[in-house]
């Protein structure tokens, strides 16, 4: 068995990825961290009882984990990461931030398009990113110039500390849109897949799930049922990963671990082409992806507890 310790566990993500831990076959939950859970015990079945360890980087008490997640908000985890490497070298980190996605110390995968892991030190890729990597992946040699990109999460994406895009009030009837240039997700996806993407997030006022709608170029003509051959035999040997002629929506994905991919419309005159991805952002987007990355690091194969 393989003891995995949580750091931030009071999160949305942090919650499934205790659940996925509990359903492994050779994982399981040795340690959770969550500031303003300290003391309290978690309240997920285990085999054995467990309270929050106090979060606070001057208070940390590290056991012999064989592996520590991440699971801190976006600048936090550096301090935690030294930590860790100090208090066990030989510990496996796993990154749910955007904190070492840029850093080429760090093994940055998506499973279904990347090498099995040899580090010790891993970078879990972001939601939107995931989603629009997938959608690239297959056809990055046949895409001419600009991808565009537009993109709708549940609010769930923004986390659980108060923020206007998890306000129900001011979602409720709404959409809003973010960052709509330069988001993190974007430059994610330059640095790691294709150069030339825009990308426009919004949120809107269901808890989870990210769809995706991408605008392409080709640089040659093709058909819509050759491109779905293409995507096919590209995703043959990747189970989470599903390619259909009609467009997926939210709730064929939303609770699995699920990609669908779908949609494919064509204009001649313009060799444009137009298609979308739906994943859960809590699941494949994250919680999902960590385990398989996890699995990846230990030697199982990338799906163990997860199918």
């Amino acid at each position: 068995m393989k003891n995995i310790g949580l750091l931030g566990a009071r999160g949305f993500v942090g919650k499934e990825i205790i659940r996925l831990v509990l359903d492994h076959p050779f994982f399981e939950i040795g340690s959770v961290f969550s500031n303003s859970l300290a003391g309290e015990p978690l309240e997920i079945s285990s085999s054995k009882k467990l309270v929050y360890k106090d979060l606070s980087i001057n208070k940390l008490h590290l056991n012999n984990e064989d592996a520590f997640v991440l699971a801190l908000p976006n600048g936090e985890s550096t301090e935690y990461a030294k930590a860790i490497s100090s208090h066990n070298p030989e510990a496996i980190i796993l990154d749910l931030s955007s904190d070492n996605r840029f850093d080429n110390t760090w093994t940055y995968r998506i499973p279904e398009l990347s090498a099995p892991i040899s580090s010790t030190k891993i970078s879990n890729p972001g939601c939107y990113a995931s989603a629009m990597q997938f959608m690239l992946e297959p056809i990055k040699l046949i895409v001419k110039g600009y991808v565009h990109f537009f993109g709708v999460s549940g609010y769930s994406g923004a986390g659980s500390k108060p923020s206007p895009r998890n306000d129900k009030q001011l979602l409720k009837d709404n959409i809003l849109p973010y960052s709509l240039v330069k988001h993190t997700h974007e430059l994610e996806v330059r640095h790691n897949c294709y150069e030339k993407i825009f990308f426009t997030p919004h949120v809107s006022e269901f808890f989870r799930g990210i769809l995706i709608t991408g605008n392409f170029v080709l640089s040659e003509s093709q058909s819509a049922g050759k491109l779905i051959d293409l995507f096919d035999d590209f995703y043959r040997d990747h189970e989470l990963i599903d390619i259909q002629k009609d467009a997926p929506d939210l709730q064929q994905v939303r609770h699995t671990s699920k990609v669908i991919i779908g949609g494919f419309d064509l204009d001649p005159e313009l060799n444009r082409l137009t298609f979308c991805c739906a994943i859960d952002n809590l699941l494949k987007g994250a919680a999902t992806q960590a385990i398989q990355n996890l699995n990846s690091a230990f030697g199982f194969e990338d799906n163990l507890g997860i199918l």
